[in-house]
């Protein structure tokens, strides 16, 4: 039986006041789409106190992402999709980055110095990566397992938001769909969105790429099990507020129901 956490082991990073690092949010959702959300979050745990980040920059992006648990859930529960959250701030562990990227567990973001992660030891990274990082991604791949199992098709969405503005740098685009290798749901929901929407400055691959060695989730649950797959990216001021977050999920509901029914053809599957 595995230990219960303890606010007196100093082999432990979470206690049992803490939250749980991962939330799943309608498991025996029937869509073809999964949903994750690496960014919900931005509890710290007890014993990091408060990062020696100020509150005001807690609340900036470089904590969390701006709106995506609200669009994510709210994706959810159109589509009739499970949905894994991450509970804790990416400041803590980024749980979209390996363990040996270096904003992984970032000293500087945004230029804002993270004061607890300066200089952190191999046995330091390592705790909070075993206790947060890896149950999130345990989660997917459970969920995932669960599916192959029952012979059930699935399509891997990961919800994210950015920050309009980075080092000084506009990022003018309301929203990305990035992908590496496998551009087939990215192709399918730009199809989607550019019928059902008008005006919007959408790119693949943009404000970012995917590759390898600077994230997780799509290399590792998306392309290494072969399933289709794209990373979202909503600017953040298109989904601060909750009537923002329904807009975007009414077109991104458009959008994915037809990315599924081009790639999968099974209307049952769309429609739960």
């Amino acid at each position: 039986m595995a230990k219960d956490r303890d606010h007196t082991d100093p082999g432990r990073l979470l206690s049992r006041d803490d939250v749980a690092p991962v939330e799943v949010v309608n498991p025996m959702g029937r869509s073809t789409v999964v949903l994750t959300c690496e960014h919900a979050g931005r509890a710290i745990p007890e014993r990091l106190g408060d990062l020696g980040v100020s509150g005001p920059d807690m609340d900036r992006h470089i904590a969390y992402d701006i709106g995506a648990e609200g669009l994510s859930r709210l994706l959810s529960a159109a589509l009739d999709a499970p949905l894994i959250l991450q509970r804790y701030s990416r400041l803590v562990v980024d749980c979209n980055r390996p363990l040996h990227a270096p904003d992984c567990m970032p000293e500087v973001s945004d230029g804002t110095m993270v004061p607890a992660n300066r200089d952190l030891d191999a046995a330091t990274r390592a705790l909070r990566y075993d206790e947060i990082h890896q149950p999130f991604h345990d989660q997917i791949s459970r969920v995932l397992n669960e599916r192959m199992l029952a012979c059930a098709n699935s399509l891997l969405l990961s919800v994210h938001s950015f920050t309009p503005c980075l080092a000084g740098v506009d990022r003018p685009w309301h929203a990305g769909l990035l992908h590496n290798r496998d551009d087939r749901v990215s192709r399918r929901m730009m199809d989607g969105l550019v019928r059902h929407t008008s005006g919007l400055r959408v790119a693949f691959n943009e404000p970012y790429s995917i590759d390898d060695d600077s994230d997780y989730t799509i290399p590792v649950h998306g392309e290494g099990r072969g399933l289709p797959h794209v990373l979202l990216e909503v600017r953040n001021n298109e989904i601060a507020d909750v009537a923002g977050q329904e807009r975007w999920a009414d077109w991104l509901t458009l959008a994915t129901r037809d990315a599924v029914h081009h790639l999968f053809d099974d209307r049952e599957q769309i429609d739960g």
